[in-house]
């Protein structure tokens, strides 16, 4: 059966940071959201929260987006559910901050196969759907650490973000012709409680004061507004653009 609201799957869409957020606005602006994370039981219960809120069924898929065999499983049962896949949001994402001169491979190994090489993965499988369709949206979720001259993020998630904002233009160029768009947004500070495991705490003192324009740290919401616009028919004529959401801290132009 395929469905007659659009349908859209965002990648570690479970929890309290920028997917969660995503999920609550599309659901919101009418889509059906596939709730799709590594954590199964988070998975689970974002997906049963969201069918309580709107009164409709959303499907959980349990996901690692590093896996080729899951990913392909993953769009395989989005189409067999809804029979369409109109949006796709790569968010997922690691890091573990190292030096490079301390680097383990397998620091840098897991940061690129999780935020750049599922962000292709993903993207590799959701295309051939949207192609048969002759349209579809991708939002890549990317960093301003893509820009940055600084120690701070570490190379690795730098280099895979960076790795994702190329992988974007490429994909808007060669598939603005079957009517496919793809559109990537950098954030900033984007608060959430696990950030805390990354950074240390002098990372998040004086950012507002110091650093943000706006006077305060951004939070999830300010990502989901712009990714649902990107998403939306609004966005028709955008493909292959970056946008910052950072509070000014670095502006892209």
């Amino acid at each position: 059966m395929t469905s007659t609201n659009k349908v859209a799957l965002v990648t570690a869409a479970a929890g309290v940071g920028i997917g969660a957020a995503v999920t609550a606005r599309l659901a919101m602006d009418g889509y059906d959201v596939v709730v799709t994370d590594v954590h199964e039981r988070r998975c689970r219960e974002a997906a049963e929260k969201l069918s309580a809120e709107h009164g409709r069924d959303f499907l959980a898929v349990p996901l690692d987006v590093a896996d080729e065999t899951a990913v392909r499983s993953a769009i395989d049962a989005v189409m067999e559910h809804h029979g369409r896949l109109d949006v796709l949001v790569n968010n997922a994402g690691w890091s573990k901050i190292e030096p490079v001169a301390e680097m383990s491979l397998a620091t840098w190994q897991k940061c690129l196969d999780v935020d750049l090489t599922g962000t292709f993965l993903c993207t590799r499988y959701a295309l051939p759907h949207m192609i048969d369709a002759g349209s579809g949206a991708i939002v890549n979720i990317s960093s301003i650490a893509a820009y940055e001259t600084s120690t701070v993020h570490g190379a690795a998630y730098s280099a895979a973000k960076a790795g994702v904002l190329a992988l974007t233009r490429v994909t808007a160029a060669e598939n603005g012709r079957h009517g496919i768009r793809a559109n990537a947004i950098t954030p900033g500070l984007i608060y959430n409680d696990f950030l805390r495991k990354i950074y240390p705490d002098e990372f998040f003192t004086g950012y507002a004061e110091n650093q943000s324009k706006l006077g305060r740290i951004g939070q999830p919401e300010d990502v989901a507004g712009l990714v649902a616009f990107l998403a939306s028919d609004q966005a028709g004529y955008i493909t292959g653009e970056t946008y910052g959401v950072s509070g000014g801290v670095h502006p892209h132009g």
